[in-house]
């Protein structure tokens, strides 16, 4: 079977697991400060915040804002669900707005339409890796905050510059199938030192200094702290980190792949009329290709036939705002029809252009007896 995703990992990522457990510090510590300084440095951002999810990134965002009761996020509603699930968290009411038909980014003028004096924050979505028109959000948003969730972007580039460096708060997973994967793990990208300082309190339950931290203080009392305000349990362990400090090695050669593989499916699907691709990449928008979704006929069919043929599929995602906890109560043509299209195709960088070429050949075929 021909997975969706597939991690790229190795005796590398084994060895360096080994390595912490023999040193016996496997919690937060000294290998979670090594990576948030190394990916702070990869992505150009000041401030790196390590968590053990993107879920969890964007419950601090919001927190660090002081989204609150009765306030407005704007959110795309094509993206998973936890970028939504995130603002319920915090008693706010999430937006949902349409999405671009083209490039399945947030719809700058539904959100333009949409926002409020209730508004404080609004969530972009680097769909599939495409980076967002981030300075044409910047317009629209005006003093409104925004949260990037780029998930699906570690290594993206927009305009030259990696996302996360762009003056956001942005929200990155390493979740088992991403494109640096840990097995799971997310982080915050900052610019603001005290919003990091908060961050790293919040996500230890609001002690303001981790257990390693309290290790070098030479005092009586190594052993005290504070807890100046109640906080969660979401850091970044020790295990996860030394995984992520090896595959950070790897991610632009990984990402390359990834590049390579689009290029195959561009190729060998630009033919067929029944399918329209992703949009390619520009001078502006350098995508991590985190997913390759097209956009086709007869997806339930087409989906059956290849799994008939050992390929699996994916679709990303079912529009957030037609799930029932969201109760269903708003219309947004362009992600409704294309969620009845919408068709992920293998993309990992262990893909063999074999394997490539075998995929679109099915698709082909399947076409031709349709």
């Amino acid at each position: 079977m021909i997975n969706v995703f597939k991690p790229h990992m190795g005796e590398e990522e084994i060895n360096a697991v080994a390595d912490v457990i023999r040193r016996g510090w496997i919690g937060l510590g000294p290998k979670t400060a090594e990576f948030e300084k190394q990916f702070a440095e990869y992505i150009g951002a000041p401030q790196v915040v390590a968590l053990n999810s993107a879920t969890a990134a964007l419950d601090l965002a919001l927190k660090l804002l002081e989204i609150k009761n009765g306030d407005e996020v704007i959110v795309p509603t094509i993206t998973f669900v936890s970028t939504a699930h995130a603002v319920a968290y915090n008693l706010a009411y999430p937006i949902f707005v349409d999405v671009d038909k083209r490039t399945r980014n947030i719809d700058l003028k539904d959100v333009e339409r949409k926002i409020t004096c209730r508004t404080k924050a609004i969530i972009p979505v680097h769909y599939g890796g495409r980076p967002v028109e981030l300075d044409d959000l910047r317009q629209v948003a005006g003093d409104i905050h925004i949260i990037e969730d780029a998930a699906h972007a570690c290594g993206a580039i927009y305009k030259g510059k990696h996302i996360g460096s762009h003056g956001n708060i942005s929200c990155f997973s390493f979740h088992a199938v991403k494109n640096l994967a840990m097995g799971d793990g997310g982080a915050l990208a900052l610019n603001n030192q005290n919003m990091s300082d908060r961050a790293k309190r919040l996500r230890w339950l609001g002690i303001d200094k981790g257990t390693w931290d309290r290790t070098e203080v030479d005092k009586s009392y190594w052993w005290e702290y504070l807890v100046d305000e109640i906080g969660l349990k979401c850091h970044l362990n020790d295990i996860s980190a030394a995984i992520g400090l090896v595959q950070l090695k790897k991610l632009d050669d990984m990402n390359n792949r990834r590049r390579e593989i689009k290029n195959l499916y561009n190729k060998g699907l630009s033919d067929i009329e029944r399918i329209t691709l992703p949009p390619d990449d520009d001078d502006d928008h350098q995508s991590s290709w985190h997913i390759y979704s097209i956009s086709c006929d007869l997806r339930d069919e087409l989906s059956i036939y290849l799994q008939g043929k050992e390929i699996s599929t994916g679709v990303h995602y079912k529009p957030i705002h037609m799930y029932k906890c969201y109760g269903n109560i708003t219309t947004l043509p362009v992600a409704e029809w294309m969620f009845k299209r919408l068709l992920s195709l293998p993309m990992y960088p262990d893909l063999s252009n074999k394997d490539v070429e075998y995929v679109v050949d099915c698709i082909h075929q399947f076409y031709k007896k349709s």
